[in-house]
């Protein structure tokens, strides 16, 4: 029998805390979303259209550096205040690669490292 890789990612739509889970232990990375260097506030020449856009751009590419850690577990909670979870949920389910990985999202608050690591263990290990 072989052991199930299991992941919770809690997220918001700048930061995700991510906690491999193995039996009774986890470890957590941290994958931060890089921000373009130029001033979003000021004009710089760029119309409120374009700025919007590559703040978009940004962030599909944030959630394809998650589905690119995602796609080596079998199972995935994902879990935050926002609904950056949904988001990502809706990218993986229409990529083909996640057809096996089960992802389930759950609402959460801020919460301290501690807390998110005892939330995954208590996820995990009450099926």
């Amino acid at each position: 029998m072989t052991t199930q890789n299991k992941l919770g990612i809690w997220m918001d739509h700048s930061n995700a805390q991510l906690i491999v889970f193995i039996t009774e232990d986890s470890a957590t990375i941290s994958l931060d979303l890089i921000h373009s260097l130029y001033d979003k506030t000021g004009s710089n020449g760029r119309s409120e259209h374009l700025v919007h856009n590559k703040e978009n751009q940004e962030q599909y590419a944030y959630y394809l550096k998650l589905g690119d850690v995602i796609q080596d577990f079998d199972e995935v909670l994902l879990f935050g205040p926002t609904n950056a979870k949904v988001e990502l949920y809706n990218i993986l389910k229409s990529d083909q690669k996640f057809t096996k990985t089960k992802i389930e999202l759950q609402q959460a608050d801020k919460m301290t490292d501690n807390q998110q690591h005892a939330f995954v263990k208590n996820h995990f290990t009450k099926k």
